[in-house]
């Protein structure tokens, strides 16, 4: 039995979060008609010329310094030249020779628990092309997508398992919409992942033969792509075959990977420098004033909601992998330091709406406002944790005070010692019997008249009030 080791590298396309195409005035838009949203420039139109989208270079630039990769001041274009069905113009605009980043890292975690550094080759702009729909009948195109801004980042072949590839995309993605660089949504196409995976007899240093791996369309798909694609390799070269150099699809159905192509020599793509693009010097003043916007990252969030504010772990993974669950955790935090009960109540019963309705948090009426208030309600015994969930459920729905639904539903508590001591004080006189067994069995009669209580209020006393002077009746009428 032979042991091989996995030698994976990993391209990723990211679309940026622009409005503007890169190289046009073409509108960015994701589920609109096919074809109605297409540019003379990203079309091919003859006479017409690009124009660099400056917001797409600072998008590029913060991916960069995230990704600690070099910057490079200067920047050019070049053209790939090919002719394909979704590329109009008979050509890519792209940066070959002239990244505008290089030699960068991600640390990650690995399977030991250990941090591993994966090393970033090169980050480049470059413009997409149209998006191909396979039907029975034929192959459907549609140019929405022609011309949006793209970075392709490209790690050194330096991943050894499917749980690295696993754990490099999903802090990649948690850096691009931290970042706000791209929403990074696999399913919508906006961030795409291509594999390039070989196996070679460990102690040799030479490479084997790669196969790339295409259109993956989800992280776990990713992860189920490079586990079977290793079982196949390895069953190959355990027969003394060589493994062909090819390209790849995952098929969902089967939990296999397809052959789409045989690959043979390397494209000759002709490449030269954009003749209608100048190269553009980036002045050192302009990149810090785009670098001191950069956002808090997701590895400095989560280390300051571990320390600052004594967060669990398992929670701050919740809360981080939505960014819109922690914008909103941010913006509550800076009305209350109930940050546990936040917590508990954003990943708890909120999740479970937006799961049980399909919607965003984003699509709610809620607020931190009303969140926090109806927090507030709970922690000064207004109402019980129960009557919070008929609250939330409204505050979920409309934009309403929780105090106004509180008077609205008739939910406020009980909370007046007082008034809880008028309640149940009856109640102790007629069942004395049950308190002269106090003694033998306490929890059993404390939880008598906890729940004759409950039932007087109809379960709206606060019940560490009531529990309080439940006690303090049961010793004052056992001292008589």
């Amino acid at each position: 039995m032979v042991n091989f080791e996995v030698i994976i590298g990993i391209e990723n396309h990211v679309e940026l979060k622009t409005k503007t195409k890169m190289f046009s005035l073409g509108l960015v838009t994701y589920g609109a008609k096919p074809n109605s949203m297409v540019n003379v420039m990203d079309a091919g139109y003859p006479g017409v010329m690009p124009v660099v989208n400056k917001k797409g270079v600072e998008l590029a630039l913060l991916a960069c310094q995230a990704l600690n990769l070099t910057i490079d001041p200067i920047i050019q274009f070049d053209r790939k030249n090919y002719y394909y069905p979704d590329l109009a113009k008979g050509f890519q605009i792209t940066q070959q020779y002239y990244p505008i980043g290089r030699n960068g890292h991600l640390t990650i975690i690995d399977e030991n628990g250990k941090p591993l550094e994966i090393a970033i080759e090169r980050l480049h702009i470059e413009e997409d092309t149209a998006k191909q729909l396979h039907e029975d009948f034929g192959t459907l195109l549609d140019y929405n997508r022609a011309g949006i801004g793209l970075i392709e980042i490209v790690t050194h072949p330096m991943l050894r398992s499917a749980f690295q590839v696993r754990k490099y995309l999903e802090a990649l993605r948690e850096i691009l919409v931290y970042t706000q660089v791209s929403d990074a949504k696999m399913n919508e196409g906006s961030l795409r992942c291509d594999v390039n995976i070989s196996l070679r007899p460990v102690g040799i240093s030479t490479f084997g033969n790669k196969v790339e791996l295409k259109n993956l369309n989800s992280i776990s798909n990713v992860e189920k792509a490079i586990e079977y694609e290793i079982k196949r390799q390895t069953e190959i070269l355990l027969m003394g075959q060589t493994v062909e150099q090819e390209t790849r699809r995952f098929d969902e159905k089967t939990k296999t990977t397809v052959l789409m192509r045989k690959k043979t020599d390397a494209t000759d793509y002709k490449y030269f420098s954009e003749p209608n693009i100048f190269p553009i010097q980036l002045s050192p003043t302009w990149i810090k004033t785009v670098l001191d916007k950069m956002p808090e990252l997701p590895a400095a969030i989560r280390q300051r909601y571990l320390t600052k504010l004594n967060l669990k772990a398992v929670d701050v993974d919740i809360i981080l992998q939505d960014y819109d669950l922690m914008t909103f955790f941010e913006a509550a935090i800076k009305l209350s330091s109930q940050y546990e009960t936040i917590v508990h109540y954003l990943i708890g019963d909120v999740t479970a709406y937006l799961n049980q309705k399909n919607v965003t948090l984003g699509e709610t009426a809620l607020t931190p406002q009303n969140l926090v208030a109806m927090i507030e309600l709970i922690t000064k015994n207004v109402i019980s944790t129960k009557q919070a969930k008929i609250v939330l459920q409204r505050i979920l729905t409309e934009d309403y005070p929780p105090a106004k639904i509180v008077v609205d539903l008739g939910l406020k508590q009980v909370s007046d010692p007082a008034e809880i001591k008028a309640i149940i004080e009856p109640v102790f006189d007629s069942n004395l019997a049950m308190l002269e067994q106090y003694d033998q069995r306490p929890e059993r009669v404390v939880k008598f008249f906890m729940g004759e209580l409950m039932k007087l209020t109809k379960g709206q006393v606060a019940p560490g009030i009531g529990q309080q002077v439940v006690l303090a009746l049961i010793t004052a009428k056992q001292t008589k």
